[in-house]
């Protein structure tokens, strides 16, 4: 039995994921498919200031039903492999 690691699943997402944008923007200009290519936006933005030690990061992440398809995609792909 092999043993799979995190790091070949978080590159798989990855993966995935970013075969699954691309695709939604080929498929952008096709109004029918409209549905499969919106993406809703996910940000997460924390910031501090200590005195000594600012910071302001954001994370935004975007999501749609081809990205979360080719992440789907992905997860199955692992479990194959």
């Amino acid at each position: 039995m092999k043993k799979k690691n995190v790091g070949t699943l978080l590159l798989f997402l990855i993966l995935g994921w970013l075969a699954g944008a691309w695709i939604a923007k080929l498929l952008q200009p096709i109004e029918a498919l409209s549905f499969l290519t919106k993406s809703t936006v996910l940000k997460w933005s924390p910031q501090a200031d200590l005195d000594i030690i600012t910071y302001d990061i954001t994370i935004q992440l975007k999501l749609c039903l081809l990205s979360l398809a080719g992440i789907i995609t992905a997860v199955w792909l692992y479990r194959k492999v």
